[in-house]
C-alpha cells in the first residue's frame, strides 16, 4: 500500500477533526502529496498539498484559515489538521501523491497515487 489514510469521524460544526496519510518511504520523500475531498454528487475537488521537502503549502480558498498541513518526517505521514469545521466540509476526504515538478497542481490527473477515502461528517 502506498498511501493509507486515517482519521475520519463525525463532529458537530466547529469542532476539529486530524486526517492522517501514511506514506511508503519512497513516495513520502519524493512527492508531493495532498489532499482532495468529494461529496455525494459532486466532483472530487481540491483541499490542500504540501511539497516533498515541506517547504511550500497549498490551501483551497474554502479551507485557508482553518486547515492546516504538515509532514511528520519521522512516521512518513502527512497531517490535516481541520478546525471550525463546517457541515459543507462533509465529505469523503483522500489522500493522492503526485511527481508533479512545477508549482502545485490541482488537477486530479496529475496524481499517480490515490489512498482508500475516510468519511468525514460535521453536523449542524
Amino acid at each position: 500500500v502506498q498511501l493509507q489514510a486515517s482519521g475520519g469521524g463525525s463532529v458537530q460544526a466547529g469542532g476539529s477533526l486530524r486526517l492522517s496519510c501514511v506514506a511508503s518511504e519512497r513516495i513520502f520523500m519524493s512527492y508531493t502529496i495532498a489532499w482532495f475531498r468529494q461529496s455525494p454528487g459532486k466532483d472530487r475537488e481540491f483541499v490542500s498539498a504540501i511539497k516533498w521537502n515541506g517547504g511550500s503549502t497549498d490551501y483551497a480558498d474554502s479551507v485557508r484559515g482553518r486547515f492546516t498541513i504538515s509532514r511528520d518526517v519521522a512516521k512518513y505521514t502527512v497531517n490535516l489538521q481541520m478546525n471550525n469545521l463546517k457541515p459543507e466540509d462533509t465529505a469523503v476526504y483522500y489522500c493522492a501523491a503526485t511527481y508533479y515538478g512545477g508549482s502545485f497542481t490541482r488537477q486530479i490527473y496529475e496524481y499517480n497515487y490515490w489512498g482508500q477515502g475516510t468519511q468525514v461528517t460535521v453536523s449542524s
